[in-house]
């Protein structure tokens, strides 16, 4: 049978990207592991590879597609011995045809209506840990007559493929497997939702008779729109503020920074607040925490993630282990990452994941400012500027010194007032004795 090729989630939080380029075009053979396509995410564009091998017969969305939702069938991979008109009579490609040919789909659909195997297949089913199950159109379309789970089938085609003959002799508790999600109630009335604001064209009204330019959301943007008006909405944050004292880690580094010199290795402060994070996590380790819905994860290791400002967005690529990594090792590091960063190279497990964040805005000359939490972390510190200012020394006398001012935002569902000012409390401390780092 005909094999659809599924639009692919590239990122567990992906629900739709854009097709941005063919690798292959209809009469090519390709292998389980050749590349295939281009694929944009929100936050990337990645390669996607062949799972199965044989010749793509038919190419259903065209490259430059936008908004293709996961799952979709984006093109059909016919097996020896099949031809393009297997691809109708077994339904393939009637999903989800490319914009150029979508007219002569819609004319075509009337005469094929009729025909039982021309229903499209249901979109290729998960099991329980979110992984797809491998089936062919025809028994995916058979199991949803019957009411079969597939997840309680076992595959005997190819590299455990479901096919006909599975479904056909499927025995009846893989009805009964399925039969607790059909007959489950109906779920309680969600909760009126919040309100949106004004509609586009409402805006647009306003401003009407003004001179403006209209700016297309891509996908970064529009991800970064959703999480973080979710996190304002749902997350409690509560704020703690310090200033610090520079004087002493602006010496440390600079002793440092000469003696690194010729490994070509020149420390940052930013590096330092890295590692003052981290190891601050471990000293409080109460606060080295994720909300998870109905619980908290408290963490092991300090992975610490860091805002990384891009053209129309940002990312916050996680340094894993900080709290075991020497300072030259999370520049090194931290360097690679940006860098990738801003030529959206970066693979998903480099920016997903942490328990606390870092937003630094103090080389754009930012005093101070309140960061907004990144779920499911359950802190950010946000980063100002060192500015020389008069302090009361401890002597009592007056002197100058160059201070940072921080600000620690906390979802109050996992840390505490008084843990949150334990955590600034560790990191300040780290901070204005860094050689302690070191120890």
């Amino acid at each position: 049978m005909p094999t659809e090729i599924l639009m692919p989630a590239l990122s567990p939080t992906m629900e739709e990207g854009t097709l941005a380029k063919w690798l292959v075009k209809e009469g090519d053979t390709v292998s389980s592991g050749d590349l295939i396509a281009e694929i944009e995410t929100d936050k990337a564009t990645m390669e996607f590879e062949a799972v199965d091998e044989g010749v793509v017969g038919k190419i259903l969305i065209a490259e430059g597609s936008e908004g293709v939702k996961v799952n979709t069938p984006i093109a059909v991979l016919l097996e020896d011995g099949e031809s393009a008109d297997d691809i109708q009579s077994s339904g393939g490609g009637a999903a989800a045809p490319a914009k150029e040919e979508a007219p002569a789909a819609q004319a075509e659909a009337p005469a094929a209506a009729p025909k039982e195997e021309a229903k499209a297949a249901p979109a290729a089913p998960q099991g329980a840990d979110g992984n797809r199950i491998f089936a062919s159109p025809l028994a995916r379309r058979i199991a949803a007559d019957k009411g079969l789970d597939l997840s309680a089938i076992k595959g005997t085609g190819p590299k455990g493929r479901i096919v006909k003959a599975d479904v056909m002799d499927a025995k009846p508790q893989a009805a009964a497997a399925a039969a607790p999600a059909a007959s489950a109630p109906a779920a309680a009335p969600a909760a009126a939702a919040a309100p949106a604001g004004p509609s586009a064209d409402m805006v647009a009204r306003m401003y009407e008779g003004r001179a403006f330019e209209e700016v297309k959301l891509d996908g970064m943007r529009k991800t970064i729109a959703a999480r973080l008006t979710e996190a304002k909405q749902t997350i409690p944050h509560f704020y703690l503020r310090r200033d610090i004292q520079l004087d002493a880690l602006l010496a440390f580094r600079a002793q440092l920074n000469k003696q690194l010199e010729g490994r070509g290795v020149k420390l940052s402060v930013n590096d330092f607040i890295i590692k003052a994070v981290a190891l601050a996590l471990q000293a409080v380790p109460d606060a080295n925490a994720v909300w998870a819905g109905d619980r908290v994860l408290k963490m092991k290791a300090s992975d610490v993630a860091v805002a990384v400002a891009i053209e129309g967005g940002l990312f916050t690529p996680v340094l894993q282990d900080s709290d075991t990594k020497s300072l030259s090792a999370l520049s090194a590091e931290m360097k690679d990452l940006a860098s990738r960063a801003r030529e959206r190279k970066l693979a998903p497990h480099e920016y997903q994941g942490g328990s606390f964040a870092i937003s630094n805005l103090g080389m754009f000359g930012i005093d101070n400012f309140d960061a907004i939490v990144n779920p499911p972390h359950a802190g950010i510190l946000a980063v100002g500027s060192g500015v020389k200012k008069p302090v009361v020394g401890s002597d009592g006398e007056l002197k100058v010194a160059t201070v940072m001012s921080v600000t620690m935002s906390v979802d109050h569902r996992v840390i505490d007032g008084a843990l949150g000012a334990d955590l600034l409390k560790a990191i300040v401390d780290n901070l204005e004795n860094p050689m302690v780092m070191l120890a």
